[in-house]
């Protein structure tokens, strides 16, 4: 499945403010998968320790039930484009929806450990389907003038999904007296945690039924007075809708899927701008952030802080990660791709660089002494701010852009392959790594920052201010 990649010919083609708010409504709508991709991907956050102890499970089994979901991630992401060109973008969304929504539940309600690592990899195929459908969907139904800020919401829905997920664990233990297997509604609470998912899911499905269909689509399968219709609601009349459908078909008759065979180079081995994509999805993911939003809590209980405490201090780095993501938002198109993803690295090694020197320190009654203390904390915001403001956003951006449009398809399929798998080794990886030496695994991070720098240099060309056309 692909995104309208047309360029606007004339000023004409841009929403009528009477239309525009009705636009703004469908990409929220749409991005309700990228917050429900957030959230779900925060949420188990708030029950690891909980697990740990009702399950009576190690570290290396207990990573794998929370990393798990990255496999159903893979496979949903790996589906979701065939699925949404055989019956439309909008049944792929209530598919995702109903998929969350069974996930919740199940996850609230295990029999046993097993069932629960199958929630989440339903839960995870889910999260794979919203986090290609979504983006794609409001590129198609965005009007060309306003695309780009409209796609920015998917990527603002998913930090602010992180974000709420941390602020309503954070309420629901408060609520349970602190205690993560506290008693709560009949359940534990974080069981409740885990539902309360159901929520935003029924909310998704809900409100698929209240935009339409892809225009794309429907001129795809052949009906093209509907997809004229759409085109209307969101761009207003002044705009020749036989000619904008006669460029969306010819744009589609032109588009041909380039084989996995066309990717290599020489041999057996991917040609240079795949690797260089690889490269930058598996160092988005082995600077470890997603650390921070997995495992913080336990992260700050292991080294003395009140559980309560760290669910708080784990939505305070969820505000960071939304403030930084805006600003990236701001400054992607303005200073560029290359410097600010140079920025970010620097300032993620500093952070990390002071966290892996903060958690060398012996614990004092079980706590980290009190400057150490303060410095990890500091340390653990200042890294998620610059991963926010530069590789969270800057990585996706680049990764749309770098490719020859004949292999975009298929090298940014790859290329978000490599980072759910970066992405579940440092996941599965952590908790045993904590147990060996805390300091250490920072350290490692620490490394991978300082390595993206020269990397980034010296592979990455700048793709700001560049027609798709030029890349190449």
């Amino acid at each position: 499945m692909t995104s309208t990649a047309e360029a606007p010919k004339s000023g004409a083609r841009t929403a009528h403010p009477d239309h525009l708010g009705h636009v703004i409504f469908i990409a929220a709508a749409a991005a309700m998968g990228g917050f429900l991709f957030g959230y779900d991907s925060s949420v188990i956050n708030g029950a690891v320790e909980a697990i740990r102890d009702r399950y009576d499970v190690g570290s290396a089994l207990l990573a794998q039930v929370i990393a798990i979901a990255l496999i159903g991630c893979a496979i949903g992401a790996a589906t979701a484009g065939r699925i949404a060109d055989r019956i439309g973008r909008i049944r792929c969304m209530q598919i995702a929806a109903v998929l969350f929504t069974i996930s919740a539940v199940g996850s609230a309600l295990p029999f046993a450990l097993w069932d629960l690592a199958m929630w989440r990899v339903i839960g995870g195929f889910a999260i794979g389907m919203a986090s290609v459908i979504g983006p794609a969907y409001i590129a198609e139904v965005s009007p060309p003038a306003y695309r780009g800020r409209l796609g920015s919401f998917q990527q603002a829905a998913i930090v602010v999904g992180i974000a709420v997920s941390q602020l309503v664990n954070w309420g629901l233990l408060n609520a349970a007296g602190g205690d993560q297997r506290g008693k709560l509604m009949g359940l534990e609470a974080w069981q409740v945690m885990l539902g309360v998912m159901v929520v935003p899911a029924v909310l998704y499905g809900l409100l698929s039924f209240a935009i339409p269909e892809s225009p794309r689509f429907l001129i795809s399968v052949g009906k093209r007075d509907k997809a004229r219709r759409i085109l209307e609601e969101v761009e207003g009349r002044n705009v020749d809708f036989d000619a904008r459908i006669n460029e969306i078909e010819t744009a589609m008759h032109r588009e041909e899927k380039a084989s996995f065979k066309e990717l290599l180079g020489g041999s057996f081995f991917f040609k240079p701008i795949v690797w260089i994509g690889i490269g930058l999805s598996v160092f988005q993911q082995f600077v470890g952030i997603n650390v921070a939003f997995y495992y913080s809590s336990t992260l700050w209980q292991s080294v003395g802080v009140d559980p309560t405490d760290s669910f708080f201090y784990s939505f305070t780095t969820s505000i960071i990660n939304i403030i930084g993501t805006v600003i990236a938002m701001i400054f992607v198109d303005r200073i560029g791709r290359k410097p600010l993803a140079i920025i970010g690295s620097v300032g993620m090694v500093v952070g990390l660089a002071l966290e892996a020197w903060a958690f060398s320190a012996h614990l004092v009654d079980g706590k980290l002494p009190a400057t150490q203390g303060w410095v990890a904390l500091i340390a653990a915001h200042v890294f998620v701010l610059f991963f926010a403001l530069s590789w969270g956003v800057i990585v996706w951006v680049m990764l749309g852009e770098m490719f020859p449009n004949r292999l975009r398809a298929a090298a940014l399929g790859v290329a978000a392959c490599a980072q759910w798998i970066a992405n579940w080794a440092i996941t599965a990886s952590f908790p045993s790594l904590a147990d060996w030496n805390l300091s250490g695994t920072y350290v490692i991070y620490t490394v991978f920052a300082a390595l993206s720098i020269p990397f980034v240099l010296k592979f990455v060309k700048e793709t700001k201010g560049k027609a798709l056309e030029e890349m190449g």
